[in-house]
């Protein structure tokens, strides 16, 4: 792919130059040599955080709710608000690759989760072009929903049982795993090869907790995004990401010196967030709508064409997740 090829043109600039002016062998630097060194360039809202200075709340995911099933009713049944409005609005994020991100040759909005936006536009209003996208921070994704900034998000949120005390998720339409990403070389190969190194995480993420389940022993970087993450391996900051396999493979393409390695840590499923229901927020039909696509898109192979387009190189999954819907009255 272009992106690769871009990589690979680069990488060997930099190589070129790193040979024309090597000297001597020299130890690595320890991590805080080289903390100290980048402090600089640290992405903004990067925290180090020693290992086992923070308990694990590991993340549950079994006994989870279930969500709404489709019911028999038309889009204008279901969300005539907006239909009224004339687009729907739903939150992504404009830097995870191969998920949710801007091409940067065509400029255009790409990825896994910017398909299925279009395909719930295209339900509602029989175009997928009805899709009004909003840039969604990770801190802010839960207040995006409640103040009625966004309708839907769409950003590789995983289905937690704590999750679900904050918003209202659709049935599940990606599964992934945990594992790390590391350099070619590293050393890096599962969780206890951490000890005394340092991994990166996103603040709020599942696989964060995962680190400090796992290997309490490894230090931390958290970051505000995972493409902070990359930078921060890419500079030697860090000597591994752990985080969702579609996420990975999304930097692993990207970078031709990065691979995905170790065993599966987790099994988790990502779904559509919208503000749960209640006095303020009437969402029980858009709730029903959304999953109706989600069992289209499983239906007619639309899926399946949307999985192999963006994950067949990486063959994440055997199968498009279960339906999982709570019994109703």
């Amino acid at each position: 792919m272009r992106r690769r090829l871009l990589s690979l043109i680069l990488a060997a600039v930099l190589t070129a130059s790193l040979s024309a002016c090597a000297g001597s062998p020299e130890t690595a630097p320890s991590f805080d040599a080289r903390k100290q060194n980048y402090q600089a360039v640290l992405p903004a809202g990067t925290q180090f955080e020693a290992g086992g200075s923070q308990p694990a709340e590991v993340p549950q995911f079994d006994n989870l709710l279930g969500s709404l099933r489709p019911d028999d009713k038309k889009p204008e049944e279901r969300v005539p608000a907006i239909l009224k409005r004339g687009r729907i609005i739903i939150g992504v994020d404009q830097s995870q690759n191969l998920l949710s991100f801007r091409d940067p040759i065509s400029g255009e909005l790409k990825g896994f989760e910017i398909d299925l936006a279009r395909e719930i536009s295209q339900d509602i209003f029989g175009s997928p072009d009805h899709v009004d996208f909003r840039f969604i921070d990770t801190a802010d994704r839960v207040s995006a929903l409640e103040s009625g900034e966004i309708d839907v998000l769409l950003r590789s949120l995983s289905v937690t049982r704590t999750a679900q005390d904050l918003v209202f998720f659709s049935t599940p339409y990606l599964t992934t795993s945990t594992r790390m990403l590391v350099l070619e070389s590293s050393g890096v190969n599962t969780m206890d090869d951490l000890t005394g190194r340092t991994a990166c995480a996103v603040n709020g993420s599942t696989s964060l907790q995962q680190i400090r389940d796992k290997n309490p022993r490894a230090n931390i970087m958290r970051t505000a995004e995972w493409a902070d993450c990359l930078v921060l391996l890419q500079q030697g900051i860090v000597d591994a990401i752990v985080a969702n396999d579609t996420i990975l493979a999304g930097m692993a393409e990207q970078d031709p010196y990065a691979q995905i390695v170790g065993p599966r840590l987790t099994y988790e499923n990502y779904g559509a967030a919208i503000a749960s229901p209640n006095a303020q927020h009437d969402t029980v039909g858009l709730i029903r709508q959304v999953n109706s696509t989600i069992e289209r898109l499983q239906r007619d192979g639309t899926w399946w064409k949307m999985y192999n387009q963006w994950f067949s190189e990486y063959q994440l999954a055997q199968s498009p997740p279960a339906l999982n819907y709570r019994k109703e009255n």
